[in-house]
């Protein structure tokens, strides 16, 4: 796993803990169509996936129009108050540090709206750490994301990926890419291992050993 060109970061599982304002904003977008909320210890489930899908599994609608409102009145509420319902992960702060130091490249690549994930990354102090923030939007997946950051030459094939659900590994794998899982996130250590990522991490400061 040594000598990555640039190390591609997921946000939420792997650099902080957004699961509290997810769920709000998922049940105050069910709550204002007539659905039900999810539980909050489910939301483990919700948290890596587009949104567009998340809904579609809760709701079992397939309605592009419903689901497309869902999404936007979750939105409503996560740039208002959600995004900021979050925690960073023990050790993140002086990993992401001791990489930057080594001059590794790094960049994030995330299921969530490019603006939010700069905002996050604002808000704890660590937007110089990465050189490019790419988000998702409406019928974008992850896979795509890492196919266009390929073509655009922003990153290389001995980049790596680094996340805490299997749609990262998988991403990864179909462009080329080597991963890496993590433990700590909301995945759980059967999914990864289910995804067969070329290696896994149980604690953040591993991730040193990369470079």
């Amino acid at each position: 796993m040594t000598d990555p060109s640039t190390l591609v970061f997921d946000l939420d599982g792997t650099i902080s803990d957004n699961s509290v304002g997810i769920v709000r904003s998922i049940n105050y977008a069910l709550t204002a169509f007539g659905y039900p909320d999810v539980a909050e210890g489910a939301v483990a489930q919700f948290i890596g996936p587009p949104l567009d899908s998340v809904f579609s599994h809760i709701t079992l609608s397939d309605s592009p129009d419903r689901i497309r409102d869902l999404v936007l009145k979750f939105r409503e509420r996560y740039s208002d108050v959600g995004y900021a319902e979050n925690t960073l992960y023990t050790g993140i702060p002086e990993v992401l540090q001791y990489l930057s130091s080594r001059g590794i490249q790094m960049g994030l690549c995330t299921g969530k709206r490019a603006d939010f994930a700069e905002r996050i990354l604002t808000m704890f102090d660590l937007r110089d750490h990465f050189s490019f923030v790419r988000g998702g939007n409406l019928g974008v997946q992850k896979e795509g994301q890492l196919r266009d950051l390929l073509a655009e030459r922003a990153i290389e094939a001995r980049s790596i990926m680094i996340g805490d659900r299997a749609v990262d590994i998988t991403a990864a794998r179909s462009n080329g890419l080597r991963s890496v899982g993590v433990l700590w996130g909301h995945g759980s250590k059967q999914e990864l291992e289910d995804a067969a990522p070329d290696h896994v991490v149980e604690v953040p400061h591993q991730l040193k050993d990369l470079v």
